[in-house]
């Protein structure tokens, strides 16, 4: 793993394919490359990161790749105090609609003000 400082990127797995390479959904064929990572397994996150409230960490929503980590299963934590955010209780999603939070953009937390 290559460690990094803060506002720098390290790689992590990918968590859309569990680091398998592979599309998890044999959407095309059982020998689809992943999308989120080009079939290396590992992809570059920015550091401090924190895991995606929207797909809870698991870079999918049903079978496509989270809109707000882009299948990393990670997002850039906010600079600054935080807390969490009073649209989504830090859900990350909108119950309504199903999609992610426009209040806190489907990370859970907002800037504290």
């Amino acid at each position: 793993m290559n460690m990094a400082v803060n506002g720098v990127t390290t790689e992590i797995v990918c968590a859309f394919c569990d680091g398998k390479g592979k599309d998890p959904f044999n959407l095309l064929s059982e020998k689809s490359t992943c999308h989120v990572c080009g079939g290396k397994g590992m992809v570059e996150a920015r550091k401090p990161f924190m895991k995606c409230a929207y797909c809870k960490g698991a870079g999918k929503y049903k079978s496509y790749s989270c809109n707000v980590c882009k299948g990393k299963g990670v997002v850039p934590e906010l600079e600054g105090d935080t807390k969490t955010c009073p649209e989504c209780a830090g859900a990350g999603d909108d119950i309504s609609s199903g999609m992610e939070c426009m209040t806190c953009r489907g990370r859970g937390i907002v800037l504290a003000t």
